[in-house]
């Protein structure tokens, strides 16, 4: 499955373009995917840099833009203990309970990061 709306697939009407460029060449497939993964390369250096300038002489470490052009999902670790907190709430509201889900919590950080 392709996802078009994607920032860096190119549009339909300019692969049709490269392919059309090829002129029947031999590795016709090989040169427009050469040529889109030019132009998603292009794509996403150009995010990159709009990214670095809008912190105006702000030191930016190359971690941070990663994580801004790479987001990972959340573990699932992190993911039980956020659904913990919002468990927690209620409990706290029905039951004035927190004695459950602090074990529960101490239980997921002691899990290890995988």
């Amino acid at each position: 499955m392709t996802d078009n709306n994607h920032p860096i697939t190119p549009p339909p009407e300019l692969v049709q373009q490269w392919w059309d460029g090829t002129h029947g060449a031999l590795y016709e497939f090989e040169a427009v995917t050469t040529q889109a993964a030019r132009w998603g390369a292009d794509q996403e250096l150009e995010a990159c840099c709009e990214w670095i300038n809008s912190f105006q002489n702000k030191f930016v470490h190359a971690h941070d833009l990663r994580l801004v052009r790479r987001p990972k999902p959340p573990r699932l670790k992190e993911q039980a203990l956020d659904d913990l907190d919002g468990i927690a709430a209620v409990f706290r509201m029905s039951y004035g309970g927190d004695l459950i889900c602090d074990k529960i919590r101490r239980a997921l950080e002691a899990l290890p990061n995988d």
